[in-house]
């Protein structure tokens, strides 16, 4: 795959993961949203790393080490959010972690998180 083709993919995926994300949010499931909303991010910072690095990103969850590779300066209420949107990643995953993430994906916290996910993805996206 050449570096542009791997360059859309990575765009490509992680647009439709965001608008997947939004729509399981609005369906009311919170945490699937959620869990979605995070691998979009982690699909937008892989495919600028693609882009900046001509290589492969690692195959990692984690949104803020992502981030530092991809050499863009962050805030630090960025990381915090990048770290904390990482969990998504974790708690809808396994089962050990699941039914806690289930009760914390309220209404609320889940609009509020994928607020502030489509914020980052706009910006991610506009890096293109």
């Amino acid at each position: 795959m050449t570096q542009l083709n791997a360059v859309k993919y990575w765009l490509e995926s992680g647009n439709r993961n965001l608008k997947s994300a939004n729509r399981l949010v609005k369906q009311e499931h919170y945490d699937w949203g959620l869990f979605v909303g995070q691998l979009a991010l982690e699909k937008l910072l892989k495919g600028i790393i693609t882009k900046k690095e001509d290589k492969s990103p690692p195959p990692i969850h984690d949104l803020a080490k992502l981030a530092e590779i991809t050499k863009i300066k962050f805030t630090q209420t960025q990381l915090k959010q990048l770290n904390e949107i990482t969990t998504f990643n974790i708690e809808a995953r396994y089962d050990s972690y699941k039914l806690a993430f289930y009760k914390k994906a309220t209404r609320q916290y889940s609009q509020k998180w994928l607020k502030i996910i489509n914020q980052l993805a706009t910006w991610f996206i506009s890096l293109y």
